[in-house]
């Protein structure tokens, strides 16, 4: 099961790679040093730091006009968690989906596995770490504004309703009786169908008399697919009637009317940490497997709310039903962790499908399609300028369940022998702290990118290159041989490959992690 198409999210992610911890960074000398720094750095103006109307008690510094304050403070504030790692001083920080990894002294932070840089970094003061306001702030999706008049920052998170307006509990618990997974399989296993298309195969729920919901992933690169039903039957695709990308739904349109009974799809349901749920899906094509567990987490990201439940799926659960203990439709599995023991499965929640319903028209209906292809159907012909700009477009990155790995520099050129050679650069800073995690997943990337431009050029004998490259200011050691540069004025550049990847009608890889 996954949340993005595979080049965008190597074998594992579902959404789900921001929620471990994300490598660290940093030693512990650099830490003395940023603290030496900060201390002749600090202003002396007194700050005041609010949060969703609270007044903070821990003091605020201020290095190059940018306010920090003490990391375990601000971030349980900001209702995250923070660690302190004492060997490297590497400070933490998690809410969420959300990893944040910084270090004394350094301007790189680690978001998500990710390098973000910050305008000034985080300090050791006396042996506690202080991290800018803002940068954190609104990393967690608070609101950050500056009130001149009382000289203070006020920070507003994204839930807080404000003191003139407080929240009023809109959910109570609904008065219906609870049912049992038997119960529930009775309701609702005939209302959930296997999809299988040209692509992949994934779950669906009916929705109307000839639309089944689904995750966008289940339909993207799709030129056909196929609904099956546990009733035996067979239904051809139209196409896709609505979708919404951010949130990985989609609606899409049978060929005929299904005579399968609609899930309702609606606003008013009961989730909550600890409920009971039941999940019903095809993993690995084995149709409407039922399956029960707990809602273990509930976190919202980039304006999607996710249910996170450890009922058991796998891959081609995509698109398939999570109900509550009272029948209730509370969401669609989409995405979990391929290597865990904890069974870390996610669902968006259902009101997010019920907004995508609403959009549905009759006009939408009839002119149901298949989404554009992400990758053509052939390369024949094609110049070189137009393959590099297809890997920069579509190759730049991909998620892994330590974090994401950006790729730079992209390059398409033929050698002297007549390999199309295709060359990027990996993020030195994953490849240093996290590419050994995820070796395989970047192997079996790697693999299929290969496979890939193999499918829109089959004649062709294909070589994928990534490498490390990064400039260093002393002479490293221990490199074969062309592996280090001088570069003058006291620098040195480090670039080897980490995978090399060849495929004709055989393929062979080799990796460096």
């Amino acid at each position: 099961m996954k949340h993005y198409t595979w080049y965008k999210a190597a074998v594992c992610t579902m959404l789900a790679a921001g929620l471990l911890f994300a490598p660290l960074a940093g030693t512990g000398t650099h830490a003395h040093a940023a603290t030496a720094k900060a201390t002749a750095g600090e202003s002396q103006q007194q700050l005041s730091i609010w949060v969703d109307g609270k007044k903070l008690s821990a003091p605020v510094v201020k290095v190059n006009g940018v306010a920090l304050a003490p990391m375990k403070e601000l971030a349980e504030a900001l209702m995250a968690v923070s660690v302190l790692e004492p060997k490297t001083g590497a400070m933490i920080v998690r809410a969420g989906g959300l990893t944040v990894t910084m270090s004394p002294g350094k301007k790189e932070a680690i978001v998500n596995g990710t390098t973000v840089f910050m305008a000034t970094p985080a300090l050791l003061k006396d042996g506690v770490p202080y991290v800018p306001v803002r940068f954190l702030a609104e990393l967690l999706e608070a609101t950050v504004k500056w009130d001149a008049a009382g000289n203070a920052i006020k920070i507003e998170t994204w839930d807080y309703y404000g003191e003139e307006e407080p929240f009023e509990e809109e959910w109570e618990l609904p008065e219906l009786p609870k049912l049992s997974a038997k119960d529930i399989v009775n309701l609702y296993d005939g209302s959930v169908v296997m999809i299988m298309t040209n692509k992949a195969q994934g779950s669906g729920i009916a929705v109307g008399e000839d639309l089944i919901l689904t995750n966008y992933h289940v339909m993207e690169d799709a030129t056909s697919a196929t609904v099956y039903d546990i009733y035996s039957d067979e239904m051809k695709v139209k196409g896709v009637v609505a979708y919404n990308e951010a949130a990985d739904l989609a609606i899409i349109r049978t060929e005929q009317p299904h005579e399968l009974l609609p899930v309702e799809v609606g606003y008013d349901y009961y989730a909550d940490k600890g409920d009971r749920v039941v999940a019903i899906g095809s993993p690995l094509g084995l149709q409407n497997t039922v399956s029960d567990g707990l809602i273990s987490n509930l976190s919202y990201q980039a304006g999607i709310s996710w249910i996170q439940f450890n009922a058991p799926t796998d891959h081609g659960s995509s698109g398939g039903a999570l109900f509550n203990e009272y029948g209730q439709f509370i969401g669609i599995t989409s995405a979990g962790y391929d290597n865990s023991l904890a069974d870390l499965n996610f669902a968006v929640a259902a009101f997010h499908a019920a907004m995508l319903l609403d959009e549905v028209t009759e006009d939408k209906v009839k002119k149901a399609k298949f989404l554009d292809p992400s990758l053509p159907e052939t390369l024949a012909g094609a110049p070189l300028s137009k393959i590099q700009n297809l890997l920069k477009e579509e190759f730049s990155s991909v998620v892994t369940s330590v974090g994401e790995a950006e790729f730079t520099k992209w390059e398409a050129t033929r050698d002297a022998e007549g390999w199309l050679v295709l060359t990027a650069n990996i993020d030195p800073l994953f490849y240093l702290y996290s590419a050994n995690q995820v070796e395989d997943e970047l192997k079996l990337w790697t693999i299929l990118l290969g496979q890939e431009f193999h499918r829109m050029l089959p004649d062709e004998k294909i070589q994928v290159l990534i490498n490390f490259e990064r400039d260093y200011g002393f002479q490293p050691r221990g490199f074969g041989q062309g592996e280090v540069t001088f570069l003058g004025e006291g620098k040195w550049r480090v670039k080897h490959t980490v995978i090399d990847m060849q495929l004709k009608d055989q393929m062979y890889i080799r990796t460096r992690m």
